[in-house]
């Protein structure tokens, strides 16, 4: 018997709750990061003497609805498979029916790209693509999810290419900035591409039950855990030791500073997987969350280096 409740959303603070849980928090502490990130690195290359706030509230706003556009799409599709991985989030616990779930995304998908339109060609580009990658990669028939190495190109392709590029584009019209993309933009973003890489290997480690029963095919069926967990390992340790050794040629960032935290962020890391059992799903997913406060850190660390290099 079914003993979830019908619809315990439409409590005002219970559904606020599931629309938390919707939106899937740590992606929007990722995005919200990036975009102030990305932001931070090009005021910090600007002549001009103040921020455009506006703007910057515009593209935020513009980004977080597509983020909840893409994971409630994703959610949508894969009711039945989070009823075994997650069955915390809200459509597969029945806090949201299907159809409030569908009225979300679709007003924030519609939302995200009509903020995006006014706010320029390069934020709408990079939002329209991003709506677009992450549509193909949950719903049917193309549904890109299903195949492990086109899944993986979805996810770093969108965070670490099209959302640091398209906003360094973007902001950089904003400020009126001169030249094009910086090294210090292309090196955050193959950091980020490596680092988003790990991520997608990553999270479906604890997720194998459900992945297995319907049939979705993921690095980690494939080739086992703990390959898989020595492969996320791997990229994550290159992307800091890469970034120790461009730091001397990114006359714009601290080498001081880029060395230091990033020698730290990677010892923290290896101190991490100690404490991690393959055969404890709580652990990995523990691990998991981990790796995406890396991830949070580096659009802390990175603008700061850029600032500290313009004192």
């Amino acid at each position: 018997m079914d003993h979830r409740s019908p619809n315990p959303a439409s409590d005002g603070s219970a559904a606020l709750y599931a629309f938390w849980k919707f939106s899937r928090p740590h992606t929007i502490i990722g995005t919200t990061l990036s975009v102030l990130g990305i932001f931070a690195i090009a005021l910090s290359l600007s002549a001009a003497a103040g921020a455009n706030w506006g703007a910057v509230v515009n593209a935020l706003a513009a980004c977080l609805c597509g983020n909840v556009y893409i994971v409630g799409l994703n959610q949508l599709e894969d009711v039945e498979i989070d009823r075994i991985n997650k069955p915390h989030l809200p459509l597969a616990s029945g806090e949201f029916s299907r159809r409030q779930g569908w009225i979300i995304v679709g007003l924030c998908g519609g939302l995200a790209l009509a903020l995006a339109a006014g706010g320029g060609p390069w934020l709408l580009a990079t939002v329209g693509l991003s709506l677009l990658i992450g549509t193909a990669y949950s719903l049917p028939p193309i549904r890109l999810k299903r195949f492990p190495v086109w899944a993986s190109l979805c996810i770093f392709s969108v965070r670490g290419a099209i959302v640091n590029l398209g906003l360094f584009l973007h902001f950089a019209r904003v400020l009126e900035l001169p030249g094009g993309i910086p090294v210090e933009v292309w090196a955050l973003t193959l950091f980020i591409l490596g680092f988003t890489g790990a991520i997608a290997f990553c999270k479906d480690i604890p997720d194998l039950e459900g992945d297995r029963r319907y049939h979705i095919r993921t690095f980690a069926l494939s080739l086992g855990k703990r390959p898989v967990f020595r492969i996320v390992l791997g990229l994550i340790s290159l992307c800091y030791v890469g970034m120790m050794t461009a730091a001397p040629l990114l006359s714009q960032a601290s080498t001081g500073w880029l060395w230091t935290t990033h020698g730290l962020a990677l010892g923290a890391l290896w101190w991490q997987q100690k404490q991690v059992k393959l055969d404890d799903r709580k652990a990995i997913a523990q691990f998991y969350q981990f790796i995406w406060k890396l991830f949070f850190l580096e659009y802390l660390i990175f603008p700061v280096a850029c600032w500290l290099a313009q004192r």
